[in-house]
């Protein structure tokens, strides 16, 4: 794209070089942006376009739009990173950017989405005593967050699928509209449909808790089949690491219903494994064939790995908003029933809207799948590309 300038917080991210690539940007990003640090690790970006002569100090960024691409990779912090977004944004705008667009899949500090005060944050329910004494003592980090990169000179965020209804609230208001939240409905659909993941006979949906349910619904009305049902399953967190997972009344479907049957249970992130484990347990002790998982931020961690290994799950898809995900090594033991859905192209999609409505779509194919040898589906080769309706 012309006047569109690309860039990454850390060197050699493939996320970057893939958006990149498919935005036609022909140099390669590191040769646009010095990424560097001082010898007291202060860290000082340098951009480096080589259309403006030097005699026009402060300038060789006007008329460009710059997208800051962050995701987590390396060995590089999230607070690490997000500092480093702070200061390129600076740099752009301080050399004359049009716009700053963020595009950052797993949007940093959602976590804490509300305070301990009842103007802090917003919520799909009403808050209780036990819900502020939860934030007590801690920052409102979300809203910080979208300060300071409003501060920094950011116009623009890019983000996908994030659940919190806090999150989208503040940003909204930070940015005034322009907050992009993609969600990957389209994209599972189509891997559902066209892929052998699960039997299109008898397939169930399964939201794992109310804050997925939405999303689930969204799933379902892509895949475009008012025939497969919804299962609908009511959390309880008894502490940071136990929870208790009960069939909702509201459920379109009885567990009893299950037995023979392929479930594909859907959710936003995955970060111990504890709910989607004990999820998968109350849906097994129903005999159903199959229990596959969709998810669509991985955090591998070493506690994460063990949990997900049960038997009582046959198969995580997952994508790669957190690029790590696809290195074996980080995989671990899980390797054998994982997936991960490439969807560099499918975001460069929605950029390319978002920064030239006018200009023509990416053609599909929009994702990939990513496969090791040792799943039991593996054909031989990486996996089909797919292309989203």
């Amino acid at each position: 794209m012309q006047n569109v300038v690309i860039v990454g917080t850390v060197a050699d991210n493939p996320v970057v070089e893939d958006v990149a690539h498919h935005l036609q940007q022909h140099e390669d990003y590191s040769d646009l942006i010095s990424l560097k640090s001082f010898v007291n690790t202060e860290f000082c970006p340098r951009f480096i376009i080589s259309d403006r002569s030097n005699d026009q100090p402060g300038r060789q960024l006007e008329g460009k739009a710059v997208v800051i691409i962050s995701t987590n990779y390396g060995s590089s912090s999230r607070d690490e990173l997000a500092m480093r977004t702070l200061l390129i944004a600076r740099a752009a705008r301080d050399n004359g950017a049009d716009k700053v667009i963020l595009l950052e899949p797993d949007l940093f500090y959602s976590a804490q989405d509300r305070g301990p005060r009842r103007e802090h944050g917003y919520t799909a329910f009403v808050r209780n005593e036990e819900d502020y004494q939860k934030f007590d003592g801690q920052p409102f980090s979300a809203r910080l967050y979208a300060d300071l990169l409003k501060a920094a000179g950011v116009d623009e965020i890019v983000t996908v699928h994030n659940h919190s209804v806090s999150v989208q609230a503040i940003f909204m208001d930070r940015f005034e509209g322009r907050f992009h939240n993609l969600l990957p409905d389209d994209l599972y659909a189509d891997y559902i449909s066209d892929s052998d993941v699960v039997s299109q006979k008898g397939m169930v949906l399964c939201a794992p808790d109310k804050g997925a349910l939405d999303f689930v619904r969204r799933v379902k009305k892509s895949v475009g089949r008012d025939d497969v049902p919804l299962v609908f399953l009511d959390k309880c967190r008894k502490d940071e690491r136990c929870v208790e997972i009960d069939l909702s009344p509201e459920s379109e479907i009885a567990l009893s219903d299950l037995a023979g049957r392929d479930i594909v249970i859907i959710d936003d992130m995955v970060r111990t494994g504890n709910t989607i484990i004990e999820a998968c347990r109350l849906l097994k002790s129903a005999g159903p064939n199959r229990i596959v998982f969709f998810v669509t931020h991985f955090y591998s961690s070493r506690e994460c790995r063990s949990n997900l290994n049960d038997s009582v799950l046959d198969e995580i898809v997952t994508t790669s908003t957190i690029p790590e995900i696809l290195n074996r090594d980080v995989q671990g033991r899980l390797r054998h029933k994982m997936v991960v859905l490439q969807l560099s192209r499918w975001i460069s999609n929605y950029l390319l809207r978002i920064i030239q409505p006018d200009s023509t779509p990416l053609p599909p194919p929009f994702y990939n799948e990513d496969m090791s040898s040792k799943n039991p589906r593996w054909k031989g080769h990486m996996g089909p590309l797919f292309s989203v309706r």
